[in-house]
């Protein structure tokens, strides 16, 4: 099991990285087509707006840690951890609560299904 969490916090880290957030391609590839997030406000979208809306934001900081998993399935995990998120124009972090699921595809590749973020007091 050791080894899948380091593969699932290895992709769930490319999702913070710049060069990713901006392309549509590698997004894709990351997330399922049925995928759902719910953000901070409550508010509920799937990939086509993430396909939309990330590329054309300026890539926050983000910082991870105490990453958990737990297994849903033999071919579906949750990733739970804490992250600490500085943007462009804040001059302080804000920390949520994070959790993701993933979905391992017939093909072997594994995908984001599921995504939300609670803000949190500071970690």
């Amino acid at each position: 099991m050791e080894d899948l969490k380091t593969i699932l916090i290895e992709l769930e880290e490319r999702l913070f990285q710049p060069d990713v957030r901006s392309s549509s391609t590698a997004l894709s590839k990351l997330i399922s087509d049925d995928f759902i997030e719910v953000n901070a406000s409550g508010l509920r979208f799937g990939k086509v707006n993430v396909l939309e809306r990330l590329p054309t934001e300026i890539a926050s900081e983000i910082t991870a840690r105490d990453y958990e998993l737990r297994m849903l399935g033999l071919d579906c995990a949750q990733l739970l951890y804490k992250a600490e998120v500085l943007k462009n124009e804040q001059l302080s972090p804000t920390y949520s609560h994070r959790c993701s699921i993933w979905r391992r595809s017939s093909s072997g590749q594994w995908q984001m299904i599921y995504h939300q973020g609670t803000t949190c007091t500071p970690l």
